[in-house]
């Protein structure tokens, strides 16, 4: 029977202008498997999951969502579900 993985939730509030950056960096880190952004008021705006070997084409449209998304928003809060 194969181990269940660890998971870790981290919270970041950032600025909309930094949003893009911000996600981009964490999909770069490899570790993270689910990553919600929430509105000033706490409200989930958008949810993705990240599936280990996600190639770059299926990246670019969550990555044009999240760009709308940080237009809109003034402030933000990211939370991220990491795989130890």
């Amino acid at each position: 029977m194969a181990a269940k993985k660890q998971t870790k939730e981290e919270t970041f509030h950032i600025s909309g202008s930094q949003l893009l950056d911000t996600v981009k960096q964490l999909i770069k880190e490899g570790n993270v498997r689910r990553i919600i952004i929430k509105d000033k008021k706490g409200k989930t705006v958008v949810e993705f999951p990240m599936t280990i070997g996600v190639g770059l084409v299926l990246l670019a449209p969550m990555l044009a969502a999240v760009g709308a998304i940080a237009a809109l928003l003034t402030d933000a809060t990211i939370t991220v579900i990491r795989e130890e």
